[in-house]
């Protein structure tokens, strides 16, 4: 499966997180970052399947409650 990457501000809307939240799990090795070198603003992208997914009114797409604290991913855990 291939990754569908995203940038910071779609990777906080999906989760209903805010993007400091998105900064601070990727630190914190919950989340990879993806760096594209053409981007000039900020080249770091998010690979969805990793994001947790918020929950949302299917019709209005307001946010009900924000995705769970993902897991540490199991690589971060070796290369510390």
């Amino acid at each position: 499966m291939s990754e569908q990457l995203i940038t910071e501000d779609l990777a906080a809307y999906w989760t209903g997180r805010p993007p400091t939240t998105i900064r601070r799990w990727a630190a914190e090795g919950r989340l990879t970052r993806h760096h594209d070198r053409v981007r000039r603003r900020n080249g770091v992208l998010y690979d969805l399947a990793e994001l947790p997914e918020a929950k949302r009114d299917p019709d209005t797409r307001a946010l009900i409650e924000p995705g769970p604290m993902p897991d540490i991913i199991e690589t971060a855990l070796a290369a510390a």
